[in-house]
């Protein structure tokens, strides 16, 4: 979909917990070279899920804006080749 950007979450800090204000995501694990595959994720009508490659459970929380966590910092930014 042309526009339309999927926000890429990861964590460095190992927390078991990051809460995030978007529904759609792609999880990275953790910074390159720690990283797993990049895959997305679709909380449909749940307000959580676990990745299925580094155990992060993710949080939705409608208070934040989809380049904000709880805790900070977990934002992957896709750097250009």
């Amino acid at each position: 979909m042309a526009g339309h950007h999927i926000p890429h979450f990861q964590n460095d800090g190992g927390h078991q917990v990051i809460e995030i204000g978007v529904k759609e995501f792609m999880c990275t694990g953790a910074s390159v070279p720690f990283d797993h595959p990049h895959i997305f994720m679709d909380l449909g009508q749940d307000n959580e899920k676990v990745c299925p490659y580094c155990s992060t459970l993710y949080r939705y929380n409608s208070t934040l804006k989809a380049t904000e966590t709880v805790p900070a910092g977990c934002v992957f930014h896709v750097k250009a080749a």
